[in-house]
């Protein structure tokens, strides 16, 4: 190192030594009472905070809290009338291929389980029309001896119901009707000229009428075409829609509620026919033991009629009485009036709590209202399909409701 660098060096520390004793101050770095200028004091003074004002709460806060949350309840109520109407008019528009699919579903809840069974011993294409030609060729076998025993009937039957009504004209003669025979002609007569005023209203109606047999006989054959598919290769149906529709996160949902909704529409199905067979076995018993006229006939109508939730088991029966009247008397009348009053007992409090256990359970009057409010959008057609879609929708809305902690 030469002189000169040892020079600058000393320099150098001359100047950080003189800088560091002027930022001490006098007394050599020891504090003194002396404050020094920009140091902190002591203590500090604080200022008393501007109170800012309150906002004002705002008017729905204001609002009393059942009439906030009849509100919320009311418009989203709203919202979902508007849908619910929106999809019957959607479906009123399509109806024949709605009632198509419909009873599509229906076959394939009643016949999968057993094409399932027969897929263990036969291949999958030949379990499928095994089940349905069977069941087919079975519901051919039942009308075919409705038909046959009402044409072996006939003759009787019509000297029956001649006799019936004449006993119906006695009896309306006695008290607590007192209906003179001038009364009953005149009512006869007025049914004459009615039919004879509207013959061509009537014949209009019977073609019409032929027209809608012609869309039922269509509705059957679509109907029983998607029921091979569904049958078939159901689930491959629903995998393949999901995948292509949904998006990738909505599929797990979209997936189990799908699942949840099948299971609740098939065992309605499935319970709805146990159900209407118990209630058609009895009905025929019966009136096999009254010697009621037209009993097997009357027993397919109660099956029917029973997939009309409280109202349909009611009207067939009603049926049956009058057909009783008529043929057999106002005794036999009465027991068939007992027998409606007994079934109605039994299915309500017995065979739908016991068959309909796994499909959701609906109170009586959501059933009710669900019936009437079906019937008035859809005629007889939304009065069946009401029940198992409230029933579907229920069972839904149960499985996307999180779970409680």
């Amino acid at each position: 190192m030469t002189d000169r660098q040892e020079r600058d060096g000393e320099q150098a520390g001359a100047v950080v030594g003189d800088a560091r004793r002027r930022a001490a101050g006098p007394g050599g770095g020891r504090r003194t009472g002396r404050a020094v200028l920009g140091s902190r004091p002591a203590y500090s003074v604080r200022l008393p905070a501007s109170r800012r004002p309150e906002p004002k709460a705002a008017a729905a806060e204001r609002t009393l809290p059942w009439l906030r949350i009849g509100a919320a309840y009311a418009w989203r109520l709203i919202l979902v009338g508007i849908v619910v109407y929106g999809v019957f008019s959607v479906l009123g528009s399509f109806q024949l291929i709605a009632v198509a699919l419909f009873l599509a579903l229906v076959v394939t809840s009643v016949l999968r389980p057993l094409a399932d069974q027969l897929d263990r011993v036969l291949p999958r294409p030949l379990s499928v029309a095994v089940a349905l030609v069977g069941s087919l060729l079975l519901l051919l076998a039942l009308l075919a001896l409705v038909g046959n025993a009402v044409a072996g009937e006939w003759a009787r039957l019509v000297g029956d119901f001649r006799g019936g009504v004449h006993r119906i004209e006695e009896w309306l003669q006695r008290p607590p009707f007192r209906l003179g025979p001038g009364r009953l002609s005149h009512l006869q007569d007025q049914v004459t000229r009615y039919v004879s005023a509207h013959r061509s209203a009537l014949l209009s109606s019977a073609v019409s009428e032929f027209g809608r047999v012609v869309e039922l006989v269509t509705g059957g054959v679509l109907a029983l075409f998607a029921s091979v598919f569904f049958i078939h290769s159901g689930d491959r149906l629903w995998d393949w829609t999901r995948d292509r529709l949904l998006p990738s996160g909505a599929r797990p949902a979209w997936d189990r509620v799908g699942r949840v909704a099948w299971r609740t529409f098939a065992g309605y199905t499935r319970g709805i026919i146990i159900v209407a067979a118990t209630n058609a076995v009895l009905v025929g018993v019966v009136l096999l033991v009254l010697r009621v006229p037209l009993a097997l006939p009357l027993t397919l109508l109660e099956f029917f009629a029973t997939f009309v939730p409280l109202v349909g088991s009611p009207v067939a029966l009603g049926v049956a009485t009058i057909v009783a009247l008529a043929g057999r008397g106002p005794l036999t009348a009465l027991a068939v009036l007992a027998l409606i009053v007994v079934i109605g007992q039994l299915e309500g409090h017995v065979l739908h709590p016991l068959v309909l256990s796994w499909a959701v359970r609906l109170h009586p009057l959501v059933v009710a209202v669900s019936v009437i409010a079906g019937s008035i959008l859809a005629g007889v057609i939304g009065a069946v399909v009401a029940v198992p879609l409230v029933s579907v929708a229920w069972a839904v809305l149960s499985a996307l409701r999180p779970a409680p902690p």
